[in-house]
């Protein structure tokens, strides 16, 4: 049976180690997603933190997986891991393996899809199957005309009645041109939230 273990978490690479902070990042479909390599990177350089990617699949569209310093889980992994029943459930070994979740970008439709209980893809399964005595938190980023619709802030609100911890969106020139709130917090903003975490630095 130990044998079987060991097997899975070379196959899953979810090495376990009790001195470590196991820091899972979540990428959804939003352009704030090309700065998934200079977050993992900088998320890295904290001491005694381990990390490993779950990403959708629109957020592929604005990064290089390659560039990605870790390994990256997707949808098609989750497939493709199972096929007896005595396989691991890859969000559930994600959900086991992790210590922290923080899911930057949280864009407009996975905000919607946490706020509904919606579970549709290996992140949103995360999340769905999360410990809530373990710390999570999310950075919206969309569209600052999207940011201002009704639903967004009940949405945001929701999340956080869950215990979930709000990295609040900031205010710039987006890339689509427009000028207001609905950037992500900068990275070295989330890097410190995540430090706070870590009991090698708090």
């Amino acid at each position: 049976m130990q044998q079987n273990s060991e097997s899975d978490h070379i196959q899953l690479d979810l090495p376990t180690n009790s001195r470590k902070l196991n820091v899972l990042v979540g990428l959804t479909g939003s352009v704030a997603a090309l700065k998934a390599p200079l977050l993992v990177t900088q998320l890295l350089e904290i001491p005694g933190v381990d990390v490993r990617v779950v990403t959708t699949d629109h957020a592929t569209h604005f990064y290089d997986i390659s560039e990605v310093p870790v390994r990256v889980y997707t949808d098609k992994d989750e497939w493709e891991m199972w096929t007896k029943r005595s396989d691991p459930v890859l969000h559930i070994e994600l959900r086991r393996w992790a210590d922290l979740l923080v899911i930057a970008p949280l864009d407009a439709n996975t905000l919607g899809k946490i706020a509904s209980g919606i579970c549709d893809n290996l992140l949103t399964c995360v999340v769905r199957a999360w410990d809530s005595s373990r710390p999570l938190l999310f950075c919206p980023a969309m569209n600052t005309a999207m940011w201002q619709h009704p639903i967004t802030a009940q949405q945001v609100a929701m999340l956080k009645s869950f215990g979930y911890v709000e990295i609040p969106c900031i205010a710039k020139k987006l890339v689509c041109g427009d000028e207001g709130k609905g950037a992500m917090a900068e990275v070295s903003t989330i890097v410190e939230t995540v430090k706070q975490y870590s009991p090698e630095t708090s």
